[in-house]
């Protein structure tokens, strides 16, 4: 046996030698490398040294003494330890005792011994080696990707430039090592886009960009550590396209939605002048709000002109020459109406159509003072020698062809001629008044007033004054029992051609076209009826700067703002806004336009400045529901239609309008139903069925039902028409008030009508409203039923011959002595028959009134039997309980005895028959719930 190479019995001296010797065994210190370097892996735990770690000992091969016991470590918190392996040869490992983390510590140095096993097994008496440096070096892991510094990126570029960088992205790394710490390449991940980027994260554009193509651009960028690893999420960069500097506005939209009812908005909350830096003196701005294309030239009330006329306060006996058609307004018919304008009321010529204003509605007083206005729209006449073009035209209907007074255009001249009647003087008067005016032949609507004041004319074009540029004088029209003939877009020539016909028509749209005699008419008044309802605004005075200056053109469709600098101009304008008063307003486009000029120090104008065109969308109003409700069926004795009130047929009549409109505007909720309140303008009420005959009947309403109210009323025998912008409720009051008469209502058996409100001149109409007026008489004495004395079920019905009486006073003589002697016989049979049934009826009852003494309470059922008395009304009617006027019951007191035996045969009279099926199915259901129970009949207090 060896031990390391030593025979047994040769280490078993030594050993015993060195025991003999008392630990003299154990004289060297263990030997190791002074220092050591290592490296480790990241969350690994083997350590690499170099040199390897080996301690020796020349003790060895001394058992214990030549053997490795242990390795020490000695640092502060070194997670390291040392492991022998063989402690013969003294070979170790050094590892990780707990993770390593090179993020948190790259390096590590601490200091290591070697210890011998000692003199004995015990270990006593070791020794240790010198301090050896151990340095150690972490290897890092790639375990991280790199992460961007800035969440979000953002630039902007000049358009038309190409950029070296146009920023820089930087992307950062967790990793320890320079290898996967730093990144080594970035990447746009967005396709198709003009830009790139390099190793350094700058990006650039690799072509020209253009605001008008792309105003921004979104990019997606990417990056990679050292060790091709991305980052986890990309980051986004947005480059914004900024125009080459242009002087204008900006930040205004083309287009602004306007809810009606909303009042004033603003136009361009956000709008600014870019000036590019140019030093300025003065800025003006001039907004154009452009409503030509709507209606009479913008939006303006649609209700008829002489409730226009009546709002204003304008003086009364104005007479409408082209009213809406109707029935009573049948002359302008034949006309072209423009129905696409809102339902203003705007008539179409196009050199064809004319008409003839009737002679109950011309107006024949026309002294020294009158108006003439109305609404024109026209443009150039064709032609180099263009013929006159008639508005108005009161000329000779037969033999002759003179004009007495006219309006017409010829050449975009205003002509109006206006010949008096020839008196004791015959001298030459002014005649003929011209007017030259842009405004004639533009194309756009104007409101034309003639102020005549004789010799004196005055010409209003959208409430401003003109006077004539030339006046004319004319010998004065001889007198003659000729008529005049008033036409409405041609004159009339009644004489000297072979066929009477038109001449001279009109080309181009009239609108409210009056005369008004006897007065002339107030600038107030013409201002107000030319008014528009939809205009510009400026909101907050008192913010604007104090060098601000505004002004309004009269319609405020044109506003001037100037300014000193580009800050207050722009505080002008945003304050800049819409209004459209109308409680209803026309919905559709209306346009803006905007121009501007900019003065420099020294210069008149330094840079131009593009224009805006805008639009604001009006948009379509809730329409109201206009709805009439009241009783049907009216039932009327016939002497009340004789009264001298007569009957209100609408006397519980009630309007009320409702718009459905929903929780929220452009939401989806659910609509809901208001009930608003506004004006109407005209209620009709027509005669349904024949018309009215004015000598026996009427409908009409009394002036003081109208005092204190915006109304008129006409009618006719079609019906009544009440008329005027007011309000629901004095309509409501207006038409309860409404009384029919009929002086002769004998024949008459009902009376139907029918009654419709407009509001805005028809744009929202009501329902047709009809009602039944039904109209009682006095029925003849032999159709007449007492239902009181109707017999009960079991008692079979008697039928009698009918017989015939004349109710005449001329007939009421003696009667024959043969008829007298049937009648007597006739009613002696009936009492008998009437006096059986009783004691019948009497009899039954007493057998079973116990067994019904509870049933017999039913009200319906329950007769007071104490003192039943059959007693027949001659002049009771079958269709209600009316009273019978006073020759009816004169009638009755002479015939009430030649009548009495066929009044009361029975209790019943043959006409029985006419009951209507209603009534026969009543008394059919009381019979049965009367079976067990009979009526109760006392006898003894029946009479005859």
């Amino acid at each position: 046996m060896q031990i390391l190479g030593v025979p047994f019995f040769l280490f078993w001296l030594i050993w015993g030698h060195s025991c003999a010797l008392g630990g003299k065994v154990n004289k060297h210190k263990p030997w190791i490398e002074t220092s050591y370097h290592g490296m480790i892996t990241e969350n690994m735990d083997k350590v690499l040294l170099d040199p390897p770690l080996v301690a020796l000992d020349k003790d060895a091969p001394i058992p214990y003494a030549g053997e490795i016991c242990a390795f020490k470590i000695y640092g502060q918190d070194a997670p390291f330890e040392a492991v022998v392996l063989n402690r013969t040869s003294g070979e170790g490992v050094l590892r990780a005792s707990s993770p390593v983390d090179c993020e948190s510590q790259k390096e590590y140095t601490f200091v290591i011994q070697a210890y011998d096993c000692g003199a004995g097994p015990s270990g006593a008496d070791w020794k240790k080696s010198h301090k050896a440096v151990v340095h150690i070096q972490v290897d890092d892991v790639n375990e991280f990707s790199p992460v961007f510094r800035e969440p979000l990126y953002k630039a902007s570029v000049t358009e038309g430039k190409i950029y070296d960088s146009i920023l820089q992205v930087e992307a950062w790394d967790q990793d320890c090592s320079p290898q996967y710490s730093q990144i080594c390449n970035y990447e746009i991940v967005t396709t198709g886009t003009p830009f790139a980027i390099d190793r350094n994260g700058n990006i650039r554009n690799t072509e020209r960009l253009s605001y008008d193509k792309q105003q921004t651009y979104k990019i997606m960028v990417t990056a990679f550590d050292c060790g091709q690893k991305r980052a986890r999420e990309d980051v986004t960069v947005h480059i914004d396209v900024k125009p080459v500097c242009k002087p204008g506005w900006q930040g205004w939209n083309k287009r602004v939605d306007y809810e009606p009812g909303t009042g004033s908005k603003q136009l361009f909350p956000k709008m600014h002048l870019e000036t590019c830096g140019g030093p300025l003196s003065g800025v003006r701005a001039m907004v154009e709000l452009q409503t030509n294309h709507i209606g009479k030239g913008c939006d303006r009330e649609t209700y008829s002109e002489k409730s226009l006329q009546k709002l204003c306060g304008a003086a009364s006996g104005s007479t409408d020459l082209l009213p809406a058609p109707s029935t009573s307004t049948n002359w302008t018919m034949s006309l072209l109406t423009d129905s696409g304008r809102d339902s203003d009321l705007i008539y179409r010529f196009d050199g064809r159509q004319a008409a003839n204003v009737p002679d109950h509605v011309v107006p024949q007083n026309l002294t020294d003072q009158f108006t003439i206005a109305t609404w024109m729209k026209h443009g150039p006449s064709p032609g180099l020698r263009a013929e006159k073009e008639t508005l108005l035209c009161n000329s000779d209907k037969t033999e002759m062809n003179r004009h007495h007074y006219s309006l017409y255009v010829h050449n975009c001249r205003l002509v109006f001629l206006l010949r008096r009647d020839f008196t004791q003087v015959d001298t030459f008067r002014p005649a003929e008044f011209h007017w030259k005016l842009e405004q004639i032949c533009d194309k756009e609507w104007h409101y034309y007033v003639i102020n005549v004041e004789f010799p004196a004319v005055t010409l209003f074009v959208d409430g401003v004054t003109y006077e004539p540029y030339l006046v004319t004088d004319d010998w004065p029209i001889h007198t003659s029992k000729i008529d005049t003939q008033l036409t409405v877009g041609a004159c009339w020539q009644g004489g000297e051609v072979a066929t009477p016909r038109f001449a001279q028509h009109f080309h181009g749209s009239l609108s409210g076209l009056t005369i008004r005699p006897g007065r002339v008419e107030t600038q107030k008044v013409i201002s107000c009826l030319q008014a528009c309802k939809e205009g510009l605004d400026i909101n907050s005075l008192e913010s604007l700067a104090k060098d601000i200056k505004f002004h309004f053109n009269p319609a405020q469709s044109v506003l001037v703002v100037e300014g000193q600098d580009a800050d207050s101009i722009n505080t002008a304008m945003t304050k800049v806004s819409y209004i459209n008063s109308r409680q209803f307003p026309t919905p559709g486009l209306r346009q803006l336009h905007i121009t501007t000029t900019v003065q420099c120090f020294g210069e008149d104008t330094c840079f131009y400045i593009p224009d805006i065109k805008a639009v604001v969308m009006v948009l379509p109003p809730s329409e109201p529901r206009i709805t009439i409700e009241g009783p049907n069926q009216l039932i009327r004795p016939a002497a009340d239609l004789r009264g001298p009130l007569g009957v209100a047929p609408f006397k519980e009549l009630h309007i009320t309008s409702t718009v459905i409109k929903g929780d929220s505007f452009g939401g989806s909720h659910r609509p809901g139903v208001t009930e608003v309140m506004h004006n109407l303008d005209y209620c009709d009420i027509l005669v349904i069925g024949e018309e009215l005959n004015p000598e026996r009947e009427s409908l009409e309403i009394h002036h003081s039902a109208l005092l204190g109210k915006h109304l008129d009323a006409t009618n006719s025998t079609s019906g009544i028409s009440i008329y005027g912008v007011d309000s629901m409720a004095h309509y409501e009051q207006a038409l309860r008030q409404v009384c029919y008469r009929n002086w002769q209502a004998a024949a008459l058996t009902e009376r139907k009508f029918r009654l419709t409100c407009s509001e805005l001149n028809g744009r929202y109409t009501s329902n047709e409203f009809n009602l039944e007026l039904s109209v009682l008489h006095h029925s003849a004495h032999v159709e007449h039923v007492n239902h009181m004395a109707a017999q009960a079920q079991y008692m079979r019905p008697v039928h009698h011959p009918l017989m015939m009486h004349s109710v005449n006073s001329h007939m009421s003589g003696a009667t024959p002595p043969a008829a007298t002697a049937v009648i007597v016989v006739c009613i002696a049979a009936l009492v008998a028959i009437v006096v059986i049934g009783v004691y019948r009826i009497h009899a039954t009852h007493q057998e079973g009134s116990r067994e019904d003494e509870e049933e017999a309470k039913d009200p319906e059922v329950d007769w007071d039997n104490s003192a039943l008395t059959i007693t027949v009304n001659p002049m009771e009617n079958i269709k209600g309980p009316q009273a019978p006027d006073e020759d009816a019951k004169e009638e009755s007191e002479e015939e009430e005895e030649e009548e009495e035996g066929e009044e009361r045969v029975g209790g019943m009279i043959s006409a029985e028959s006419d009951n209507t099926d209603e009534e026969e199915e009543e008394e059919e259901e009381v019979k049965e719930r009367k079976q067990k129970g009979k009526l109760e009949w006392d006898s003894s207090s029946v009479t005859y």
